[in-house]
């Protein structure tokens, strides 16, 4: 028979498979010898008491053998079937392709970028001499932002769709089953890159094809219908139906769609700073101890306050990772964060931002749905001149930054271009800036030596979300004027992370049979 059952145990129980039989034997009164296989289900860390424990639930396998059962998606040859254009090889693009291969339809994708490992080589680039290479960054290419990102796999958003599936789907290509498990799991930059070329042989493989280094330069209309596509070099592919995953930094996909009256709204978002922490004094102030357990993954945290009316929260909590460079232009700069799948270095980091309203947009009304992006451009433009016009990112020490104060020195971060000293007064808005403060002051009083001036606050924060959202049809998932066109995934303003995008992208594919 197999029982479920729901336990709590140490670390160090859930780690080693002997202690866990132990326990299992003696708290259920099962004999040792009768146990033949344990299959855990589900994982979470309680660290709310001073001794942390482990949740588990697991499947016991008492008396009866466990037969482990691989089930592959079934994708069909597709290379001679009705082809659809997907724009973007990220999460959604990418999931939305094989999502048409399993109804039988042939995906086109068209990305912008470079192939994954390509990409490294203009990350370098960004790094060391300060180059931004326009279409192949942090956040274009293909994988798109989540590729080079801590590849964190959980959503708030139960009801966008079904999440195990994206996992299974992962599992499938490369990713560690233990993403199904963890309650907050997570893939790392340094195993992401392997699982995104997976899949790009899968869809290869069952006849898609997939365009590097293909940027689209104009979406042509007839009769409000999609006819075909331009790109770059002047290609024209004809088409009827566009699955549209461009991503929320593809700035110049706005401007083309806005400058051909294609009807966009002004989204809000949220935009501060990323402020970084020994991994350490977080592992302190989380797990309650002076030295973390050997048991023990590096400690995140999650938090977030009412200040003023506004929510000022933490965002993409990197434990164990360093702060990126992320500019997609060469005049500007922005910061995000990631992890390797260890979550093995020395320093933590996580955005810290302030919920924006539409009406903080008011100073460039003249841009009409694209006011948002030139305010998070002005502020990112402002932070290049702050560097010194290089990827240098203004940063202050956090005690310095809410008294503020410059501070005389800022210590050396993971930040690898490098760090200029400034107050950031001179660059955020009033009231970003006074809400962080208070933001900070009361983070402190919640995690005690979290408000420290070893800390370091980094400017800007600016990529949360996309400040455009391109109006679909919520049925059919259309356009609401455009005949074929698709919005999908994070740039269109319908997801936010790699589970949600996959999930949007899976969703818009079978729209487009």
């Amino acid at each position: 028979m197999i029982k479920t059952i729901q336990i709590q145990v140490s670390p160090e129980c859930a780690e080693k498979r002997n202690l866990l039989l132990k326990k299992i034997s003696k708290d259920f009164n099962i004999e040792k010898k009768n146990i033949k296989h344990l299959d855990i289900l589900k994982k979470s860390i309680d660290a709310r008491q001073k001794k942390i424990k482990i949740n588990l639930k697991i499947d016991i396998y008492i008396n009866q053998k466990h037969i482990t059962k691989e089930e592959k998606t079934t994708y069909k040859n597709v290379s001679k079937a009705k082809e659809i254009i997907i724009i973007g090889a990220g999460p959604a693009g990418l999931f939305a392709a094989l999502q048409l291969i399993e109804k039988g339809l042939k995906p086109i994708i068209i990305e912008r970028g470079k192939k994954v490992r390509n990409r490294r080589r203009d990350l370098a680039k960004l790094t060391k001499e300060h180059i931004v290479n326009s279409d192949s960054n942090y956040c274009f290419g293909e994988g798109g932002a989540g590729t080079f990102s801590d590849g964190k796999l959980y959503t708030r958003s139960k009801k966008r769709g079904d999440v195990n599936r994206i996992l299974d789907i992962l599992v499938e290509h490369g990713a560690t089953k233990q993403i199904k498990i963890d309650a907050h799991p997570h893939i790392g930059t340094n195993k992401l890159p392997k699982i995104i070329e997976n899949i790009r042989e899968t869809i290869i493989n069952y006849g898609g094809e997939i365009h590097f280094n293909s940027r689209l330069t104009d979406i042509n209309i007839k009769n409000n219908k999609v006819h075909s596509i331009t790109l770059k070099n002047s290609t024209i592919i004809n088409c009827s139906k566009i699955i549209l995953a461009t991503g929320h930094s593809a700035r110049d996909i706005y401007s083309l769609l806005n400058n051909k009256g294609i009807s966009l709204e002004l989204k809000s978002f949220a935009l501060g700073v990323r402020v970084e922490h020994s991994q350490e004094l977080i592992d302190k102030i989380q797990y309650k101890c002076n030295q973390r357990e050997e048991y023990l993954p590096p400690a995140p945290y999650s938090i977030a306050r009412q200040i003023n009316g506004r929510g000022v929260y933490s965002f993409c909590m990197c434990p164990g990772g360093i702060i990126a460079p992320c500019a997609t232009s060469q005049e500007e700069v922005v910061t995000n964060g990631w992890s390797p799948s260890k979550r093995d270095f020395p320093t933590s980091n996580s955005g810290i931002v302030v919920e924006l309203k539409i009406d903080d947009f008011k100073d460039f009304k003249s841009q009409g749905p694209l006011a948002g992006i030139a305010f998070q451009k002005k502020i990112e433009q402002q932070a290049w001149e702050m560097g010194g016009k290089t990827q240098k990112v203004p940063a202050q020490r956090l005690v310095d930054f809410v008294n503020g104060k410059i501070s005389k020195d800022v210590a050396e971060t993971s930040y690898l271009p490098g760090v200029e000293s400034a107050n950031l007064k001179e660059l955020l808005p009033d009231f970003i800036l006074k809400n962080l403060q208070k933001g900070f002051l009361e983070f402190g009083k919640h995690m005690k030596g979290f408000f420290t001036n070893e800390a370091i606050v980094h400017a800007p924060e600016s990529r949360t979300s996309s400040p455009v959202r391109i109006p679909r049809d919520p049925k059919t998932l259309e356009h609401i004027k455009i005949k074929g066109l698709y919005p999908c995934g994070e740039g269109a303003g319908y997801a936010g992370g790699i589970i949600s995008a996959a999930i949007d992208g899976q969703k818009c594919a079978p729209m487009c049979s």
